[in-house]
């Protein structure tokens, strides 16, 4: 859910829309005058958002991607299998 909310509002409710958006996952955008300024996200999505752009990470996954399309990849039991053995 996106909720769009004034910055003087969300100044005085900041502790409960942390709240909301941690718990509830909700999404804010604040608005300055009517035009969107920032958003508020929860921080486990916000790492995956960043990781998302991180081109490293980018790298990452199209180079495992691409592996898993020409049929190299294995399932995880036999990942944690090889890792016991280890």
């Amino acid at each position: 859910m996106i909720t769009r909310i004034p910055i003087t509002k969300a100044r005085t409710n900041l502790g409960s829309i942390v709240k909301r958006a941690k718990i509830a996952k909700e999404y804010f955008i604040l608005e300055k005058d009517g035009y969107p300024v920032a958003g508020i996200m929860d921080i486990d999505e916000f790492e995956d958002y960043l990781d998302i752009h991180d081109a490293q990470v980018k790298k990452h996954i199209a180079k495992s991607y691409s592996e898993y399309k020409a049929g190299r990849a294995k399932p995880a039991t036999v990942l944690l299998k090889t890792i016991r053995r280890k």
